[in-house]
């Protein structure tokens, strides 16, 4: 197995607007979204197997924290000699997942996220307005001795530049991407309910603005 740490100047990354844990992980840094990385003629597909391929997603308020999953809808990095060049991911917005809680809780909190409940549909992701969110990788760096992945990430047809730690691994026809815990601000893609930033009369009943997320994406050769 080769070992290949990747640096990125990752311009944004996908995904849930829930409730976020401050106490895990950095802060991603977000900005304007940058030029997406163009692959070389030289360069191979890799396609994500999205079965196995997700995002773990984990929030929190101050009466307690949740966390879950989101899957890819599809994916394809490109490849040349061992080094990714570019790539873009779609998210499928309606795979929302709830992983702490049971039958109708777990019901009803997946359903507010995604929007899906009467007269709360913009509260967070309207996933039947916006029913996909996506990134675009715009390229690699090395960032006080980390690699780094850099790329725009549009949830509800906001585009912001992200980048976040990662390692890569490559194995004969597969690779695999696998970050850090980092933190996104929600407010940023306009997942606003609860927030203590948007709405100052909340008091302890608020939602942290922000959300921690892991990304494993699991690519193989086409």
């Amino acid at each position: 197995m080769k070992r290949i740490v990747l640096n990125i100047t990752f311009a944004t990354l996908l995904l849930t607007g829930l409730v976020a844990c401050k106490e895990k992980g950095g802060d991603a840094t977000t900005g304007e979204a940058q030029e997406v990385a163009e692959a070389t003629a030289t360069a191979t597909d890799y396609q994500v197997n999205t079965e196995i391929s997700q995002i773990v997603w984990l929030g929190q308020k101050p009466t307690g924290k949740h966390h879950g999953t989101v899957q890819l809808a599809s994916g394809t990095l490109a490849v040349s000699e061992g080094t990714i060049e570019a790539g873009k991911f779609t998210i499928d917005m309606n795979s929302i997942t709830d992983l702490d809680l049971e039958g109708e809780m777990k019901e009803n909190l997946e359903a507010h996220l995604k929007g899906t409940v009467a007269g709360k549909e913009g509260d967070f992701f309207d996933v039947t307005k916006y029913p996909v969110a996506s990134f675009e990788l715009t390229g690699i760096s090395k960032k006080e001795g980390k690699s780094m992945v850099a790329g725009n990430l549009t949830i509800k047809e906001k585009t912001h530049a992200i980048e976040f730690p990662a390692t890569i691994l490559t194995e004969d026809t597969m690779i695999t991407l696998s970050s850090e815990p980092f933190q996104i601000d929600r407010t940023k893609w306009d997942v606003n309910y609860g927030s203590k930033t948007i709405f100052g009369d909340l008091g302890d009943k608020f939602i942290n603005d922000m959300i921690e997320l892991t990304i494993k994406v699991v690519a193989n050769k086409s």
